[in-house]
């Protein structure tokens, strides 16, 4: 309790510095018209209020606790402990159980170690997994004890802080819409008061709260935000930019929902087949659109397979239209989270599987290898290298006289000599695949790529890895190993393409 006491005489002193006369009124004026014109509540809603013990969340809890009287809410109280500070995470879970008594509500909880929860899990960040930890206890909360609704004590500050990461991320429009007010059971009364009404209510009516220690650690880009970038473009450039920031999300956010019914007309047309597990989407349909709806129909079509966009990039996304442009029958690309993507007889196939895509394996009898391809244009050559993200190598070509090479025959695997007039453009780099063949340099008769392999000892592991390159669709080098017979420099040869092979990584 004097641990409390003095926590609250800190954040006193802290306040002291705020700027604007706090209004008792004016704030609970705001957050009523906020629960109307969002249509958050309504009388006789079972509400379930998630309280980390910080000023928003317990700011939010005492205003539920007001409401309920009028509206007869029925609320309770959920916190979940991450085990991420020790005692400090301990004593924050004391205090919000501790409140829920004063305030005579149901109180929930649950401890994890969420550290070594996150050692288990891949290309997630610590944060991602504490943010999935606690949705998962709010909906077991929800789901066991008959609560229709989880408030959450967000504001515009951190709708403000959430943009400005997104956009140093180079998130697209939907990742600057900002934190929505409602989405599905979720509500967020809060969200258009801001961090400093807050702090005012609190200390207006002497209520304790908690402080995380973390939220000071500037290792970690969400607090540099808030306590260096956005303190410097509110003192030196636009003293109202977090009211900039969220009027911007909102505008955003109304043009989203308006381009969303246009897209669910696309995709109307597009879609060939839609599963819980697959979607089938047709790709002249597909290329009948701006590249813009393209990009939007295949994020869509992802998420309906995935149920969100995690880990999911604009790269991803343009990878997945250059499949459907330069790609043969069977190509195949893999996403993050078991999502493949498949081209099949003019469609593309964006499906989740079950297990890890790296233990679907490659069969040389009955699959592929995860696919790529990528044409490479006469001109391209010219511009400097050329790089292929998906083995992580880069090419660089040279067209050269013949006068300019002495020696053809000082062929390594990273470096070859190529006959110009055999050459029909575009070239194409792809993977191997099963079935494969060409004529190795030096030898008269075709062989499959897999006897070359097994005779020249490469590994089945190294064999998906390498690309090879072709020209009218005929392999003319196994790259980083041979070249083909058929392209190779000869007496008559006027004009050598050189390729250099390097690694990217």
């Amino acid at each position: 309790m004097l641990d409390n006491k003095r926590n609250l005489e800190k954040n006193i002193y802290n306040m002291s510095t705020l700027s604007n006369p706090f209004s008792p009124r004016d704030f609970f004026k705001n957050i009523r018209h906020t629960i109307s014109v969002f249509q958050m509540l309504g009388k006789g809603d079972s509400v379930l209020a998630g309280v980390s013990g910080g000023p928003d969340s317990v700011a939010l809890l005492h205003l539920l606790s007001d409401i309920s009287k009028t509206l007869h809410l029925r609320l309770g109280v959920a916190h979940l402990n991450h085990g991420l500070r020790g005692e400090e995470s301990d004593a924050d879970a004391g205090f919000v159980e501790n409140l829920a008594k004063k305030l005579s509500l149901p109180f929930y909880t649950e401890k994890i170690d969420l550290f070594h929860m996150h050692q288990h899990l891949q290309g997630v960040s610590l944060e991602e997994a504490g943010r999935e930890a606690r949705y998962a206890f709010f909906n077991q909360v929800m789901e066991n004890e008959g609560f229709d609704k989880i408030a959450l004590g967000h504001h515009t500050d951190d709708t403000a802080e959430i943009i400005l990461i997104n956009l140093i991320r180079g998130s697209g429009p939907a990742g600057l819409t900002g934190i929505p007010p409602v989405r599905g059971k979720v509500i967020r009364p809060l969200i258009r008061t801001s961090r400093e009404s807050i702090l005012s209510y609190l200390m207006h009516n002497q209520f304790e709260y908690r402080t995380d220690s973390s939220n000071s650690d500037e290792r970690f880009l969400r607090n540099k935000i808030r306590h260096q970038l956005i303190p410097i473009l509110t003192s030196q450039y636009n003293p109202k930019f977090s009211k900039a920031l969220n009027r911007l999300g909102t505008l955003l956010s109304d043009e989203e929902q308006w381009i969303s019914q246009y897209i669910d007309l696309a995709m109307e047309q597009c879609a060939q087949s839609k599963e819980s597990h697959i979607i089938i989407l047709s790709i002249d349909e597909l290329f009948k659109h701006h590249i813009a709806v393209q990009r939007r129909l295949i994020r869509r079509a992802i998420c309906y397979v995935k149920g969100n966009l995690r880990r999911i990039s604009h790269l991803h996304v343009d990878d997945v239209i250059n499949l459907c442009v330069n790609a043969g029958l069977g190509a195949r690309l893999d996403l993050p989270d078991r999502i493949r993507i498949h081209i099949q007889d003019g469609r593309l196939l964006i499906s989740k599987e079950k297990k890890s895509l790296r233990s679907t394996g490659h069969s040389e009898k009955n699959d592929h290898p995860v696919c790529y391809e990528r044409a490479i244009l006469a001109s391209e050559i010219f511009e400097g290298p050329i790089f292929i993200k998906e083995c992580r190598i880069g090419l660089k070509f040279n067209k050269l006289s013949r006068q300019d090479v002495l020696d053809v025959t000082s062929i390594s695997s990273d470096m070859v000599f190529f006959d110009w007039d055999s050459l029909v453009f575009p070239l194409k780099m792809r993977n191997y695949r099963a079935g494969d063949y060409f004529t190795p340099l030096g030898m008269a008769g075709r062989q499959q790529l897999k006897k070359f392999f097994i005779n020249n000892k490469i590994s089945r592991l190294k064999r998906l890895q390498l690309p090879v390159l072709l020209s009218e669709n005929k392999i003319i080098w196994v790259v980083g190993e041979r070249i083909s017979d058929h392209v190779k420099v000869t007496p008559e040869t006027k004009t050598i393409l050189c390729a250099q092979l390097f690694l990217n990584k």
